[in-house]
């Protein structure tokens, strides 16, 4: 087998191969005993009529086409591997000649991943904000964990924010009832935002019993983005009472003896929580920085293909009904050019982002070890609420494994950038990031290099060169 490779364009190459038949024999093989199995000639077994016997009764064409079917991937992905081509999505075949028992020639046109010129990565240097917070957010964390063993207690009065009540639910558009929309005994907390909007301010002021009824616009489902009149009934009205917060308190809710111990353990997390948000916001910024800094070129194909995947993903909730989907915008006060201007530039971030940190894995020459990958599909399995073996089958079932590896080896090199570049914090002082990042021959800790490092973007051919779909905000297997 012969293969030149194209450049057609930075991202895009056009590889030719030429096949002698000689080679392809062993396909010839394959397809006479498949079509053997689907013909039926008299005198012969299924399976068992020779070659010369299969081609005087249904031509040498079907034989052909099995073969070159067959054929042209497999030879197709000897060439990229052959050629160390990186190649980014699916191809476009082409047969350029067949020259029956003698050639086969086709070229298959496909993106790749484009040569990116590093910057000084070291000369880079960003701020943070600083680590700091008052008593009021430790009184708020207390006041949190008061609310989890907090008590209900019927109130004779009408209803006020932060009570809870059970309420009865019904709405119609135009006058038809929409069934969707109807429920009964729901429990809900006033002011929690949880329900539709409009919804605290009716209830605010109802006594149990009492029904009243506002309009609202519906962002789901059929009559999304349409008028709906709501009518709510109260059932009941309860308040929480807290428990003191005393020593009792804190032996009760915590291991610690007094309530000074269980503050100054919230204040501990919530320092913890802030250094956390450093490392987040050291991570975005130093990406940020990075892409500003590089040029990136951009394959069309992939682009277009995460564009769809997004789009895609965004209508999926409404049935794939466009018109609801543009009617759920419309509501959030958001047009259909906005959304779809949006998804561009957010995909365009995600494509660009893979490819970077794709050539500063290959420039550091990073790879995963089975320790680190385990630890991402542990971490992923207890994000989706799964055990891992039932996230490593639905990965495998969608072939999203070799997702999962690049998105690590991704985050290994977003992490070894962070760790080499200046970070210092609004008052000028040099800020440590190895408890969060590890030391360098450490695998970033997931949940600071996770939010950059799974932006959804087409898988590629091969498993090191993917440009991975979001293995961070969809299990693997879902239907999108």
């Amino acid at each position: 087998m012969k293969s030149t490779v194209e450049q057609l364009s930075p991202t895009r190459v056009k590889i030719n191969v030429e096949v002698p038949f000689d080679e392809l024999k062993p396909n010839f093989d394959r397809a006479y005993r498949k079509i053997a199995q689907q013909v039926r000639i008299p005198g012969f077994r299924p399976g068992k009529a020779p070659a010369r016997v299969l081609e005087s009764r249904i031509g040498r064409a079907p034989v052909l086409d099995e073969v070159v079917n067959e054929a042209i991937p497999a030879k197709y992905l000897e060439a990229i591997r052959s050629g160390d081509v990186r190649t980014l999505g699916q191809p476009d075949f082409e047969v350029t000649k067949i020259e029956d028992r003698d050639v086969l020639e086709f070229s298959a046109e496909v993106d790749v991943r484009p040569e990116i010129e590093l910057p000084d990565l070291s000369s880079i240097s960003v701020t943070v904000d600083d680590v700091e917070f008052d008593e009021s957010e430790v009184d708020e964390q207390l006041d949190e964990l008061r609310a989890r063993f907090g008590t209900l207690t019927g109130v004779d009065r009408p209803a006020q924010s932060g009570d809870f009540v059970s309420i009865d639910l019904s709405a119609t558009v135009d006058g038809e009832e929409v069934p969707d929309a109807s429920t009964s005994g729901l429990s809900y907390e006033i002011g929690s935002g949880q329900l539709v909007e409009g919804i605290d301010d009716a209830i605010i002021g109802a006594e149990a019993g009492e029904t009243r009824t506002f309009t609202t616009k519906l962002v789901a489902g059929e009559h999304a983005g349409k008028d709906a009149e709501v009518t709510v009934t109260v059932q009941s009205i309860k308040q929480r009472e807290l428990p003191e917060a005393d020593d009792e308190f804190a032996q009760l809710a915590s291991e610690f003896d007094t309530l000074e111990e269980l503050k100054n353990d919230l204040r501990e997390r919530l320092t913890r929580m802030k250094r956390m948000q450093q490392g987040v916001q050291a991570r975005d910024k130093v990406l940020d920085a990075l892409l500003e800094n590089t040029e990136v070129p951009m394959p069309e194909k992939v682009l277009e293909g995460e564009i769809e995947n997004r789009k895609h993903d965004a209508v999926h909730p409404f049935d794939h009904d466009e018109d609801a989907f543009a009617k759920s915008l419309e509501a959030e006060g958001k047009s259909l050019e906005e959304f779809e201007r949006e998804v561009r530039e957010e995909s365009e971030k995600s494509v660009r982002t893979q490819l970077l940190l794709d050539t500063i894995a290959d420039e550091k020459d990073l790879n995963v070890n089975d320790s680190e990958l385990t630890e991402r599909i542990i971490y992923q399995a207890q994000r989706f609420g799964v055990s891992p073996d039932e996230y490593v089958q639905r990965a495998q079932q969608s072939g999203q494994l070799g997702a999962i590896y690049a998105d690590v080896r991704r985050g290994k090199a977003l992490a070894s950038v962070v760790r080499g570049v200046t970070v210092t914090d609004a008052s000028g002082s040099p800020v440590d990031l190895e408890e969060l990042f590890g030391k360098e021959e450490d695998e970033a800790t997931p949940d600071v290099v996770e939010g950059a490092t799974a932006e959804a973007a087409p898988s590629g051919e091969e498993d090191e060169t993917q440009v991975t779909e979001d293995a961070t905000e969809a299990t693997p297997g879902d239907d999108k």
